[in-house]
This record gives C-alpha cells, structure tokens and sequence, in this order.
C-alpha cells in the first residue's frame, strides 16, 4: 500500500498508468482529513496531510489511523522493561477514562441539538418529498396550460387581426369626428367662457388640421377653427386689457394668447403696461397715505401696507413674466430689470419719505421693526430680480436711516447737555430764602455727570437695535463693522464728548463777549466735569460701546488718550478762565473802590469799608469753591491761615499776584497819581510756572 500511495516510480510502464487513481485515493483521503484539522484548529502540518510528530502510517501509534494494538503490545513487550509497561498501563488507563468522560461531557451538553437536529432532518426529508410531488403536479399542470393556450391563439389568430384593425379604425373615427365636432365645441366654450378649454382642443387639433389641410373637409374645417380661433383671441386680449382682475387671471389670459400664436413681443409690452398701472396704483394708494390731509399712519402699518401692496404685486408680476416670456433671453430679462428698477426707486422714495418723518421719536424700536419687515419684504423680489437691484437698494436705505439716527441722537445727547448747563445757571441764580441753603456744587455736578451719562446709555441701548440678531439685516457688513466703530463709538460717543468739550471751551470767550455774561461757578463745574470725564467717566463709556456693540471693523478709531487729553486741557482753560473773571471782578472792584473816592479830602478811616469786607468774602467763596475743586479742605480763615496753605490757595495766589501786575502795568490810577508816585504800592509779584491739575 505504500508503493501504491507513492505512485508510479521512474521507471514505470504505461501499464501502471491503469492503477493510479487506486494510488491517489489516500492522498486525497489525506488532504480532507487535513482541511478538516485545519477547520478545527490543528497545526498546518496536520491540516496540509504532512507528517508533523511520528509516521502517520506507524502502525504503534496510539493517535493514527493504522493503529495495530497487537503490533503496539509486541513492541511494549520487547522494548520496555516491567517498570515502564506497568506505567504505561496506568497513563493509558487514565487517558481512556478522561476520553470517556469528555464523550460523556459532549454528548450530555449537546443531547437537545442531536435530538433537535434529528427532528429537523426528518421534517426537511419529508417537506421535500411533499414539495418534489407538487412541483411535479405544477410541471404537468403547466404543459396541460402551454397546449390549451398554443390551440386558443392557434384557433384566434384570425379575430384578433380583424380585432386590431376595427380598433385602429375606431380610434381613427374618434379623431375624425373630434376633428368634425371642433368648431361645435370651440363655440360652446367661447360662449361659456372656457377660454382654456378651447385652447387645448384647438393644440390638439393644429397639427392634423396643418398636414391635412390639402383635402377640402379638413380645409373648411381649419376655416371654420381659425375665425373661431380669432374670435377668441379677440376675446381674451378685451379681458387682459380691461385690467379688472388680478395677476394671476392677467397672466392665465397671455399664456392662453401665447398659446394661440399671438406674438410674444406685443404680448411682453402689453403685460408690462398693465402690470405697471396695478403698480402705480398701489403707489398711489401709498401717497395718498402720506398727504397733508388724513393722518399718516405709523410707519410700522405704513411699511405693511407696502409690503403686501406693492412689493406683492410686484413679485407676482415678476414671476409670471420670468414664467411666460422665458423665450425673449437676456433682452426680456433686461426689460424686466428696468420696469422692477422705474417702479421700485418711485416706491423707496414714498418709503424715505415716510421714514424721515419718524426721525423726530427718541424710540427706535418701532422704527426698527418697520425696517425689518421692509427689508425682509424685498428679499423674495431681489432674489427674482437680480439686474435690478432692489435688495441692494433697499440695505442701501435701511444704513442710511440708520446714519440719520445716529446724528439725530448725537443732536439729543448735545441738547440734553445744554438742558443740563440751563438748570445749573437757573439753580445758581435762583434766589436764595432766608434760612435756608440752595444746591451746592458737588450736587450740581452729580445730577449733571448722571443726567449725561443716563441719556448716554439711553442712546445706546436705542441704536443697539439696529444690531439685534433677529433683524434681518443685522448681518450685513455695514452693522457689522462700520456701524459699530464709525458710527456708534466715533460719531456718537466720541463726537458727544467733543463736542461736550468744544461747548466747555465755548465759554472761555473773552469777558466782553460770550463768557462776560457766564457764572464764575459753572465754568468751575464744567471744569470739574472735565477732569472726572477724563480719570474715569470716558473709559468707561468707550468700555461700555465696545462690549455693547462686538467691533469687527478694523478701521482706525480715536483711542481712550486722545479723549482724555481733550478733556485734560479743557478742565485746565476753564480754571484758568475761571480765575481770570474772578480776579477781574474783584480787581474792578478794588480799582472802582479807589479811583471813586477823594483820598485828599477823605476823613480818617475809622472802621473796615464794605468794599474790603465784600472783597474778603468773594476770596473766601473762591477759596471754598476752588478747595471743593481740587477735593481738598477750604482755607479756616483768610487772614490767619492764608491761600498758600493749600494747593488751591497757592495756585489762587500766583494767579492774583499775575493779574495785580498786569494792573499795574496798564498805568497810575487816580489814588497814585494823587499821591504823586507809586512807592505806596507793594511791588508786583513775579508771574510764576502756570498750574496744572498734576502739579
């Protein structure tokens, strides 16, 4: 069997070619047992039919297929000694009761999956031997069906012919009496009105009534379509031009017309004439809205009423031309462009009109509300209107109505700033009852740095709508950036406080102009104002817009120092020019005292004159005023702690000694020139450094 499982050698005849398939029959067993070892998990060698441990074909091996237990026990009697034959007895004792209670173990654990798998292979043996009987039945049923229907087609072949040619000729009289029965039914739906009707029995029927036009039946029938046809058209064209319907029954009556083979391009005209007298009407209804007579309605009912009106109707008109008149190409297009373009500048101009007038309110939020729905309504219409430029029109209004709002609240905040000046001259003139004080200063300039800054944060909390996430046009560019830095924080915050500025700076005029007739005490308040505005009040005003309104504009703007230093150097001209008018007041008052008195003639002073007493009191006033500016204590007394003591008194005192000098060198007053010379005259003190609120 080995010389047969080795195959034919070298020098093997053609005879042995008869028995090598008997020789290849165990490799073959060999190579299944391998693919099964290696669907189990065995060695490849194994799974492969090669030898991987001992010879497969030893007949001593326990674990092969050609085992011989007598051939094996020979061997063991031979070879091994009493020791090793009795422990071989006891391995292979135990190994056979290991092997006996694993096949005991598997056929316990899987006792259902025999039983089930036995039953399933019964049931399947005896479903198919039913199912092989009836497929057998159906095979015969079939054929019995195949014969039946060959003989009927067989025996009918004749009747059906007959059949398709009677149903090709009634089909081809139908047609023949629709062709017959045409001008009949054209004229029933002219006289009902079914002009749509008519126009598809008449499509239906161009075409053969063309081909065959050359027999006389089918001619005088074409006559007779044509003058009906006509009839119609004639009809249609009265209805499209009396104009007393809507659009979409405008539009029915020139796709009908277009149908019927009118020209296209008087058609286009036509629609376009009509469509603009809708239009102008709705126009119309819109002026008559804003004359002089009834009154206006608000602009948010103002801007509905357009809305629906004329931007509704205009989006209809442009759909049903971009719908029926697609065939005229760019140059249709472009005539559309134009008409959209006519109308809709006549109709943004009734909207600026109308929006112009709401630019008196301080609310924005009805305002903002018209703008949105405005700018929300023209969306659709610029989007089938491209070439016009409608969208971009009307973003173009929305931005500057927002311009006008800002300098309309810039005017606000600058009138409310005048409003505040106003009250605190009315309170510092006001006259005072007896008993009983009048507001001081620190109040004064509280109620004015509050008053400013709520109307500030008014005005803000108003333009900010313009940037609010549910208004539609709050994504554009321009409110997105250019609104934000150039038109909130540079027109608004930065204009107001320079302009705060300016109106301070206003009244350091010369005496005999403007700032003759202004309150020493104002511009000490106004120069307080100043320097609080520049140590905290415009940092945070600017910090306040900047976190309000997300800049993404990367334009320059005017940084927080710039705003400062303005603010600096006007609190510094306004003390100065407070000084100077109270040095003046009371140096007229001192020159007034002496040049209108007789020194020669006058008794001896027994007692302080009232001049001098009115002059130590306005210096104590200054002193206390000026003390509540600088945020230090008033001097106790005028005499016995003098001005010099405090940072306010020194800067007084340089002050005064500047403006004595300057008096002095206009020339000798009466008193001296009575007196004959000027040695009586202390001597002038020496202008000093000018002062600065650091030093």
């Amino acid at each position: 069997m080995a010389a047969a499982a080795a195959g034919p050698g070298p020098g093997s005849g053609p005879g042995d070619s008869l028995e090598r398939p008997e020789a290849e029959a165990p490799e073959r067993r060999r190579k299944a047992h391998g693919m099964l070892k290696l669907y189990y998990g065995l060695s490849e060698g194994e799974a492969a039919g090669r030898p991987v441990g001992p010879d497969p074909l030893d007949p001593t091996d326990l674990n092969g297929a050609h085992f011989d237990p007598e051939v094996y026990l020979d061997k063991l009697r031979r070879e091994c000694p009493l020791a090793q034959l009795m422990d071989s007895e006891t391995d292979m004792v135990r190994q056979i009761r290991a092997l006996d209670s694993d096949m005991q173990t598997l056929v316990y654990e899987n006792y259902n999956k025999f039983i089930s798998a036995t039953d399933t292979i019964r049931k399947m043996k005896n479903d198919f031997r039913k199912m092989e009987d009836e497929m057998d039945r159906l095979a015969t049923n079939m054929a019995v069906i195949t014969e039946f229907s060959a003989r009927i087609s067989a025996t009918l072949q004749d009747r059906h012919e007959r059949i398709t040619k009677l149903a090709g000729v009634h089909a081809l009289l139908r047609k023949l009496q629709f062709l017959f029965e045409l001008p009949s039914r054209l004229t029933k739906c002219v006289e009902l009105g079914a002009y749509g009707q008519a126009v598809r029995y008449q499509g239906r029927a161009r075409a053969v009534l063309q081909q065959y036009q050359h027999l006389p039946s089918f001619r005088a029938i074409q006559d007779d379509c044509q003058v009906i046809t006509a009839r119609l058209a004639q009809q249609l064209r009265q209805r499209f031009r009396e104009g007393g319907s809507g659009a979409p029954e405008q539009a029915e009556c020139v796709e009908l017309l277009l149908a019927l083979g009118e020209p296209a391009e008087e058609l286009c005209e036509e629609f376009l004439a009509h469509a603009r007298g809708r239009l102008e009407e709705e126009l119309r209804s819109l002026e008559a809205e804003l004359g002089p007579s009834p009154p206006a309605p608000d602009v948010l009912e103002f801007t509905d009423h357009g809305g629906s009106g004329f931007v509704g109707g205009l989006c209809q008109v442009a759909a049903a031309y971009q719908e029926l008149f697609a065939a005229q190409g760019p140059a249709g297009a472009e005539k559309l462009a134009a008409f959209a373009r006519e109308l809709g500048s006549r109709y943004f101009a009734l909207v600026e009109w109308r929006l112009a007038q709401e630019q008196g309110g301080g609310d924005n939020s009805l305002l903002v509300r018209a703008l949105d729905r405005f700018h929300r309504r023209l969306r659709a219409p610029g989007a089938l209107l491209a070439a016009a430029g409608l969208a971009e029109a009307a973003t173009e209004i929305v931005e500057r109505v927002a311009r006008e709002r800002l300098g309309h609240h810039l005017q606000g905040l600058q009138a409310a700033f005048l409003g505040c000046l106003t009250d605190v001259r009315q309170a510092l003139a006001a006259p005072r009852m007896a008993g009983k004080e009048g507001p001081g200063l620190a109040e004064l300039l509280a109620n004015v740095a509050s008053s400013i800054l709520s109307h500030i944060k008014a005005s803000l909390a108003s333009v900010h709508l313009f940037t609010a996430k549910e208004v539609s046009f709050s994504n554009k560019p321009y409110f997105r950036g250019e609104f934000c830095s150039q038109g909130v924080r540079e027109g608004l915050i930065v204009g107001f406080i320079r302009s705060m500025c300016q109106t301070a700076q206003s009244f350091c005029d010369s005496p005999g102009e403007k700032g003759g007739a202004t309150p020493p005490a104002l511009l000490l308040l106004l120069s307080r104002l100043c320097l609080d505005y520049e140590t905290a009040t415009i940092s945070y005003i600017l910090t306040l817009t900047d976190e309000q309104f997300l800049v993404q504009d990367q334009s320059p703007v005017t940084p927080v120092s710039t705003l400062c230093a303005e603010a600096r150097e006007t609190a510094r001209r306004l003390l100065t020019h407070y000084v100077k008018v109270q040095g003046l007041v009371i140096s007229q008052m001192l020159r007034k005292s002496v040049e209108t008195r007789d020194w020669l003639s006058t008794l001896e002073p027994r007692n302080v004159r009232a001049v001098m007493k009115r002059v130590v009191e306005d210096t104590t006033a200054i002193d206390v005023q000026g003390a509540w500016w600088a945020g230090c204590s008033p001097c106790p007394g005028f005499i016995a702690a003098p001005p010099s003591t405090t940072r306010w008194g020194s800067y007084m005192r340089r002050v005064f000694g500047r403006l004595r000098a300057a008096t002095l060198a206009r020339g000798p007053s009466p008193f001296t020139a009575a007196l004959g010379s000027r040695a009586a005259m202390p001597p002038a003190i020496h202008p000093v450094p000018q002062w600065t609120p650091t030093s």
